[in-house]
């Protein structure tokens, strides 16, 4: 396949030429990536079989791990789905569009090879003009997963997906960086009380004040069982990882600024190359390695935001050994940590309060 046609608008001003002609592209079987406010999706065909299995092939993904069906009308959800419980219905009426995936008991119209295998499905409407103009191009059933190499780090911006993916598919919509940078919140509706199987934008409190109880898959910040079917994306398999060995270093933070700046130190003193995920509060603390501030603690929406691209600059750079803080921030930190521990392999250290030889 020749290298991707990359088109660049803006939400205010899309190029409806080009996205006529993507989804033209979907509907003849082919794959197009597309902005939405959390990141950029690798679109194609929901009902179509063939095209469920290109997007595994383009992104190297596993079989049985699920797809999310995009779509831009509320009307077409019940085309997809075998009933809508009334939990379902208020928060679908209080956060579509938006960063908020649920799942339903599948109907017969949605192949499972977009469900990897289950009789539910995942549905989403996403909250940007471009992507929604494009899924009604395309027929109106667009399954996309993040547009990147499986296991890498999600992509924010079209050079992100132009990177992994540019020579194994057909187009690029460049609707320029995501707004919010970590993927939609999921809600399982197909047990008694709502799970929240990926934490998002959309936390715990906001989905208990629309819906009452909910529930947390126990999975979320630990390893999931391998034997299990994973029911939504980013469940069972290694997520958002950089090519470099990542560890999380948690505790008290003078313990983990000294913990990180000895082990940047030794690193370095080793030959080898080493950095730091921080925040701006904590800048000053690292005088050595490739320190990257990921936002500021008072703005924790800024960390979410800079997650990813941060973990891809790592592998610009070559960074082989890298240290993060952890970010367990009021609203967005279980949203954050779940893609950081996921990307770091459950490596995470809890660091001693000692003295720091390094001063």
């Amino acid at each position: 396949m020749s290298r991707a046609e990359i088109v660049s608008m803006t939400e205010d001003c899309p190029d409806l030429q080009a996205i006529h002609k993507a989804g033209s592209i979907l509907q003849s079987g082919g794959l197009v990536a597309f902005p939405t406010e959390t990141v950029y999706g690798l679109g194609g065909n929901a009902l179509d079989p063939e095209a469920a299995k290109k997007i595994y092939l383009a992104k190297g993904r596993p079989s049985d791990n699920p797809l999310i069906v995009h779509i831009a009308d509320r009307e077409d959800l019940d085309l997809l789905v075998s009933g809508i419980p009334e939990e379902a219905e208020r928060l679908i009426s209080r956060c579509w569009p938006g960063p908020l995936t649920i799942i339903l008991q599948k109907s017969g119209i949605v192949p499972k090879e977009t469900t990897g295998g289950l009789e539910t499905v995942a549905v989403r409407f996403p909250d940007n003009r471009i992507a929604q103009a494009f899924i009604r191009a395309s027929g109106g059933y667009v399954a996309a997963p993040s547009a990147n190499l499986s296991g890498r780090p999600s992509p924010t911006s079209a050079e992100h997906v132009a990177e992994d993916l540019g020579d194994r598919i057909d187009m690029i919509l460049d609707g320029g960086p995501a707004k919010i940078g970590l993927e939609s919140t999921i809600v399982d509706f197909t047990e008694d009380i709502p799970v929240i199987l990926r934490p998002g934008y959309l936390g715990p409190e906001k989905l208990r004040e629309i819906l009452g109880e909910v529930k947390m898959d126990p999975g979320l910040l630990s390893e999931a069982d391998a034997n299990t079917p994973p029911k939504a994306p980013g469940m069972r398999y290694r997520h958002y990882a950089p090519a470099g060995d990542l560890k999380i270093i948690e505790g008290e933070p003078a313990a983990v600024y000294a913990e990180i700046r000895n082990r940047i130190h030794a690193h370095l003193q080793a030959g080898e190359t080493a950095g730091v995920i921080c925040t701006e509060e904590s800048r000053g603390e690292y005088p050595e390695g490739n320190v990257q501030c990921i936002g500021s603690r008072a703005e924790e929406e800024t960390i979410a935001k800079h997650l990813y691209e941060i973990l891809r600059g790592f592998d610009e750079a070559g960074t082989a050994y890298i240290y993060s803080e952890s970010f367990y921030t009021p609203l967005m930190g279980q949203a954050i940590m779940n893609r950081l521990i996921k990307a770091a392999g459950h490596q995470v250290i809890t660091a001693e309060q000692k003295g720091d030889s390094n001063g």
